[in-house]
């Protein structure tokens, strides 16, 4: 495969055995640092196993972020969205400013509300149970994909039961899936820098599985580019991979390219944020060597990224294409390149100009809705 091609032989070497098996997370750290012509036959590996693995098909989902709150008592270094309750912009929304949101992404054909915002301080697992059953109880077929480990162990501990219980109502109550959030950079050496309030690596390890455990598969996500090293991002990949051969709970990959611009830390002085487009293509890229078909679904960020370079990276292993959003608050925020709501159209246009196959899905990867070519919407 590498005949033709100006590459190392150390790195040809470890390409090679990649296209037959994991690599180790020795051989993720020394691609995580190739250079110049190596680059290359890195990205082309990755989009061969891409294509062997899941096909050239890139999935998208009709979805809508609901915000439900900017107010949060955890005050991460790389957030811009959170407030203080007494903030003249806080918020909270009330059931109706819930459903309209929810009616207006109905209306648009959404398969899924991602549930999210702040961590309030009183919140209790009742108040979750309510926002799950206000929204099933108008949408019931419109998967949840909600919450995140920090807010349900928050919630837990107000409400005086253990992590397990709490997800077995939210499940009964609606709960189909739950985000990767709170994940960040999964070394305690980081996280102290950028979120010493959240949860700690071992916690999230443990409410994600205990998740899974009781039925509530998710999204594992990563948060790179702010004061992690590379083998840290190594390091958490290889977390998630070992999760995920335990349990198999984990429906996709996300990597997310920290947007630096307007979070605390970058404000307050920190240096050398923010990863360049060669890391962004490096993570991709390793990430599906190190997951394989473990984790088949490798999403790309374009709230993130931006459409144009979204679609690069498509070409470094990723299947996904995340979701519409419908807003995104926490990605707004930040400074989102391409702003926080796309179109069908637009996704499918970013897809098909790659010569690869559109496919609505929805949370859980289960079902998936092919576009009609003839009249250009998906098919029901």
């Amino acid at each position: 495969m590498f005949d033709k091609l100006p590459i190392t032989s150390k790195t040809e070497k470890i390409l090679t055995k990649s296209l037959d098996e994991e690599i180790s997370v020795e051989e993720a750290n020394y691609l995580m640092n190739i250079k110049g012509s190596d680059l290359y036959p890195l990205l082309a590996t990755a989009d061969y196993l891409r294509q062997q693995i899941v096909g050239d098909k890139v999935t998208f989902i009709n979805n809508c972020n609901i915000n439900f709150t900017n107010v949060c008592t955890v005050r991460c270094g790389f957030c811009a969205f959170g407030k203080d309750a007494d903030d003249p912009d806080a918020y909270i929304l009330d059931d109706e400013g819930i459903l309209e949101k929810a009616r207006h992404a109905a209306d648009r054909g959404a398969h899924e509300f991602c549930l999210m915002g702040g961590v309030l301080p009183d919140a209790d697992i009742e108040y979750y149970e309510h926002l799950l059953q206000l929204l099933k109880g108008e949408f019931p077929n419109i998967l949840i994909h909600g919450f995140s480990p920090t807010m349900i162990r928050d919630a837990s501990i107000v409400s005086g039961m253990d992590i397990e219980e709490a997800f077995r109502r939210l499940k009964s109550a609606g709960l189909d899936t739950l985000p990767g959030t709170a994940a960040e950079i999964l070394t305690d050496r980081s996280r102290e820098i950028i979120c010493p309030e959240k949860v700690s690596t071992q916690e999230w390890i443990d409410i994600v599985k205990t998740a899974q455990e009781v039925g509530v598969t998710g999204s594992a996500t990563i948060m790179y580019g702010h004061v992690e090293t590379l083998e840290e991002r190594v390091e958490h990949i290889d977390i998630i991979r070992n999760i995920q051969r335990e349990t198999k709970g984990f429906t996709e990959f996300i990597p997310m390219t920290f947007m630096h611009e307007y979070s605390p830390i970058f404000l307050e002085g920190q240096q050398n944020l923010g990863a360049t487009g060669t890391e962004d293509l490096k993570l991709y890229a390793v990430s599906r060597l190190m997951l394989r078909d473990l984790i088949p679904n490798i999403q790309v960020s374009w709230v993130k990224m931006g459409f144009r370079f979204a679609q690069v990276s498509l070409t470094a292993g990723a299947n996904d294409l995340g979701g519409t959003l419908g807003g995104d608050e926490l990605s707004e925020a930040s400074g989102a390149p391409d702003g926080v709501d796309a179109s069908i159209d637009t996704l499918r246009s970013i897809v098909e100009n790659l010569g690869r196959t559109p496919i609505e899905r929805n949370s859980k990867y289960t079902e998936f809705y092919p576009f009609d070519n003839k009249i250009g919407v998906a098919s029901k």
